[in-house]
């Protein structure tokens, strides 16, 4: 059996067209590179067609797409055969609705509140205006209601299988409440006057048994259902008979039957852009197609993970990755839950389990310590490696450069805040609104606080939730933690200095309700019970506001430099020198040992070669700001001007030319690249919200986008620019090259669980999802592999633009890894001094676990060491020394020294790790304070 703890994960994105059985195939390739865990993208039952699998319909099954449970079984023995573990994305915080799939929401729709699956959404059945009844709000209609109604797009269908009706809209079925099937018979019987009597007869008899609002209810219902389908000729009449529900322009008689019959339902049809302002069901962030699940609800918790405790007990499954814990109500609960489960699960055979989280943290933020929970994903680590492979010097001398593109502060703070108060306004207002009326329901609850408009109220909590600085707080049932309690009363006091009305004690009512000190036992002034939910649900909120905010609206407005534009990073952040690198791995050495590390998933915005290239722009300041101005100059007459109108825009012109470094080939491009880029231009211009969006779709301005990129890659009419493009992105990407074997390097050497997304043994020049999820050339990758075994280090620099030096790279680290599984699993992290000339220019520490130890070193900001990014740097242009005091390396001419030259280490790659004794620190006190300066 694999080990608890990953040596190192590869993350496969499965598919219809990469299946269990191309899994399988791929298991020996993973094995030989060193690989001790399959982590794989969710494989429960999604959506049909899903390309990503979070659009979960059914989390009790096994994704018949993906070869169901017979190829999820051939799979599990090839990978018991090679032993490798297995890791599944899993998600728990929502599933997909609409469409005709998921069983679990057509029930809501049937039964509305009366289903035993309505308390598995969190839907706020109150809130539809209008309606002497609750309901939930369907935003799928692709027009307004009145016209789809009118034009025949909404058609009621009868399932002669089932007995049952339903409405249909396209590929969107939506179950008729079963109390109106005897109105709809007695219609359909009367429509049909000249089909079979006796079975209209039957027919009748059986509407007038269930007559009433509520007849037939769910205990009836089956019956009911039966009978209908078992009369003889029924299906012939019911057919003929929906004609007096069959809408169109030329019907209005029956167009109002079926609108009456409708609006009688437990949910209500609304046009899609309803759902920014009038959606009454907790989605995940904006998207009306993914539902939240309330796992807090303990009979959905059991459900929903069944099959996970199965997969457990056979031992078919060693580690979950939890998608968005942020979208939970009480993380803290669920991971309790979590942990006893894969205890009992594993128990009698006394498996151990791997457990990480997707978590975004801030700057400054700590994980909370869940249970069960070895760390997160590997966001922090990601943007860490960026921050320390950075110059400091230039990005400050980029900030000026953004200063002069954007005509405004490199501050991103005010950016931030704007984007905030756009989705507010647009994509989350309907969630708000939620929060905002319930904090007024509370206010109103008691005499203290009940002369607290509604408006007020909602106007500080916006201010709040605009100056709340991380994703979420994590209260319990129990309260808020001090932590906690810090944070919301450090937002408070922000809020209110933004604040211009009288105060007169609406913050205070508010940090009170968000801490739920008014839930406090013995207070009982307000409504206990509504104060928690107001709280928990707030929590929920943020998170989402945050995300589509930072990383889907802020990281496409501020393009100071892309390669920290990065999920989890910050755009405006300073470099790390390695001084405070070493200090945090010393931290994650003690803290979160066996969390991951990654430097690409599936939701990065960039490949993590692309990402390399482009810090390397942080070298290379003065360079870029001219070459960028001449292309500007060059390019001018591709932009599309009339008046104030210009696309693209000046900074979003700025970002083109950053992403076109960071994906250019080194070899010709062909006509993908252009398909790509324009792709990703109109993704990246929709999501910044600025001159188009997703909701309000400018098509001048994208079309004109996109022409502009035609135009300045068509050799025809941009030769200039093309050439000066090709001969800056060839040094970018040699300066990229090398940054990437360093993040490669610090990735598997570090502290924690290296993760490998797919494919990214080559060089990762990829753009933001769903460029990023291109299949992956897994054979040529295994062929490499065979002829690296023994890398021959000259030939494969003199090679490199082929990635081959990459994958031989990324075995030997792997291979140490493996060999040294408890050194990298258990062991310290210790920094090593270097000194000289270049000691800023290299990162070097040691992980050790008793004798045995491994050195590692790599070298950073390349540019003055390879002439600009013009020559591959050899070991002589390297000038300082690695102190390795207590260590004895175990190679060649290196073990009797306790200083090794640089030039020596590098002699062959500007990088190493290197098998080491541990034999003692002549000076103990001085090897404690190197550790932690």
């Amino acid at each position: 059996m694999p080990s608890a703890v990953p040596i190192a994960t590869y993350r496969l994105q499965l598919t219809a067209n990469f299946d269990f059985d191309a899994a399988s195939a791929v298991v020996p390739y993973l094995k030989a590179l060193g690989i001790s865990h399959v982590y794989a993208s969710p494989f429960t039952k999604a959506r049909k067609g899903s390309t990503h699998g979070y659009d979960v319909v059914d989390h009790t099954v096994i994704n018949p797409e993906l070869g169901g449970d017979q190829g999820f079984e051939r799979l599990s023995q090839t990978l018991k055969k090679h032993d490798l573990g297995l890791i599944l994305d899993f998600v728990p915080n929502h599933v997909g609705v609409h469409f005709d799939d998921n069983p679990w929401w057509l029930d809501v729709l049937e039964w509305g509140e009366a289903s035993p699956h309505a308390v598995s959404f969190d839907i706020d059945w109150e809130l539809l205006p209008y309606r002497a009844r609750g309901g939930v709000l369907l935003p799928i209609l692709g027009s307004s209601y009145g016209k789809a109604l009118e034009n025949g797009e909404i058609e009621l269908r009868y399932d002669a299988g089932e007995g049952s009706f339903s409405a249909w809209y396209f590929e969107h079925r939506l179950p008729i409440a079963p109390e109106r099937y005897g109105e709809i018979l007695t219609t359909i019987v009367r429509e049909a006057v000249a089909e079979n009597g006796l079975a209209r007869k039957r027919i009748l008899h059986l509407a007038s048994r269930y007559h009433g609002l509520r007849h037939p209810n769910r205990k009836e219902a089956p019956t009911f259902k039966a009978e209908l389908k078992d009369i003889d000729g029924s299906r012939e009449i019911i057919e003929r008979g929906l004609a007096a529900y069959r809408a169109g322009p030329d019907r209005p008689t029956q167009t109002q039957v079926l609108h009456h019959l409708l609006e009688r339902q437990h949910y209500k049809l609304g046009h899609w852009r309803l759902a920014s302002s009038d959606i009454n069901y907790r989605r995940f962030f904006d998207v009306n197609s993914l539902a939240g699940l309330r796992v807090e609800d303990a009979a959905t918790f059991n459900v929903a993970h069944g099959l996970v405790r199965r997969l457990i007990e056979e031992g078919k499954l060693q580690g979950l990755r939890l998608d968005h814990i942020d979208g939970l109500r009480d993380p803290a609960q669920y991971f309790q839950r979590l942990s006893r489960l894969i205890r009992k699960a594993g128990g009698k055979a006394g498996r151990s389990f791997y457990l990480v989280v997707e978590k975004i943290l801030g700057e400054h933020e700590d994980l909370r310590p869940f249970a069960g929970v070895e760390g997160t994903t590997g966001y922090e680590t990601l943007n860490a490696i960026s921050r320390v492979l950075a110059s400091e010097k230039g990005l400050e001398a980029l900030d000026e450069v953004w200063r002069q593109i954007s005509n405004m502060p490199p501050v991103l703070a005010p950016v931030l805040k704007a984007a905030k108060r756009r989705v507010l306004e647009t994509l989350l207002t309907s969630e708000f609104t939620v929060l905002a009326r319930l904090l007024a329901r509370i206010a109103a609850g008691h005499y203290s606080t009940r002369d607290f408009s509604a408006d007020s109220l909602r106007q500080a909590l916006e201010l709040y939730v605009l100056n709340f600085p991380i994703y979420r707080t994590y209260l319990t049932a129990a309260g808020a933690a001090p932590e906690d309690r810090a944070l919301i009363s450090e937002t408070i006091e922000k809020a209110r200095a933004e604040w211009y009305a009288a105060d007169e004690g609406i913050f205070d009512f508010l940090r009170d309700a968000l801490t739920m000190d008014l839930a406090r036992p013995g207070l009982a002034l307000h409504s206990a019970t509504r104060v928690r939910r107001f709280a928990q649900k707030v929590q929920q909120f943020t998170g989402p506001l945050m995300a589509k905010s930072l990383e889907d609206t802020a990281f496409y407005r501020w393009h100071r430099l892309l390669a920290l534009n990065e999920v989890g990073g910050e755009p405006s952040a300073s470099a790390l020198s390695p001084d405070a690198f070493h200090k945090m791995m010393v931290t994650r050495a003690q803290d979160w040992p066996h969390a991951m590390t990654t430097t690409a998933t599936h939701d990065t915005k960039r490949g993590e070669d692309a990402r390399a290239r482009l810090i390397a722009l942080s070298e290379l300041p003065g360079e870029w700001t001219a070459i960028v101005a001449r292309w500007k100059v060059l390019n001018a007459p591709h932009i599309t001007t009339d008046g104030n109108f210009r696309a693209p825009s000046a900074t979003f012109e700025y970002m083109l030319y950053q992403t076109l470094l960071g994906v250019w080939p080194i070899k010709s491009p062909d006509h993908s690249l252009t398909e790509r880029l324009r792709a990703y231009a109109v993704k990246a211009a929709r999501e910044g919200k600025q001159e188009t969006s997703w909701l309000n779709p400018h098509q001048a301005y994208e079309t004109s986008v996109c022409n502009f990129i035609d135009r300045i890659l068509d050799r025809s009419v941009s030769a200039e620019f093309l050439d000066s493009l090709d001969h800056f992105a060839r040094r970018v990407a040699l300066l990229g090259a090398l940054n990437s074997l360093s993040q490669v390097t610090l990735k598997a050497m570090m502290p924690g669980v290296p993760d490998f997304y797919q494919g990214t043994e080559f060089w990762d020049l990829s753009m933001v999802d769903p460029d990023n999820r291109r299949p992956v050339d897994f054979a040529e990758r295994a062929d490499v592999l065979k002829h690296v075994e023994q890398p021959g280090w000259q030939a494969l620099i003199r090679d490199w633009p082929n990635g081959h030096i990459k994958l031989a790279w990324t075995r030997h680290v792997l291979r140490l890894r493996n060999e040294l599984a408890d050194v990298f699993g258990h062991g310290d992290n210790e920094q090593l001094q270097v000194s000289g000339p270049h000691r800023d220019h290299v990162i070097a520490f040691a992980r050790r676990r008793g004798r045995h130890a491994v050195i590692a070193a790599v070298a950073r900001c390349y540019a003055p060491l390879s002439d600009q990014g013009r020559v591959w740097p050899r070991g002589n242009a390297f000038d300082g020394e690695l102190h390795i005091d207590g260590y004895s390396l175990q190679s060649a001419g290196l073990s009797d020294k306790s200083r090794i030259p640089l030039a020596v280490l590098f002699e062959h790659l500007p990088v190493v790790a290197l098998k080491a004794s541990y034999v003692g620190a002549a000076n103990p006190a001085a090897r404690r304070i190197r550790q932690f300066a």
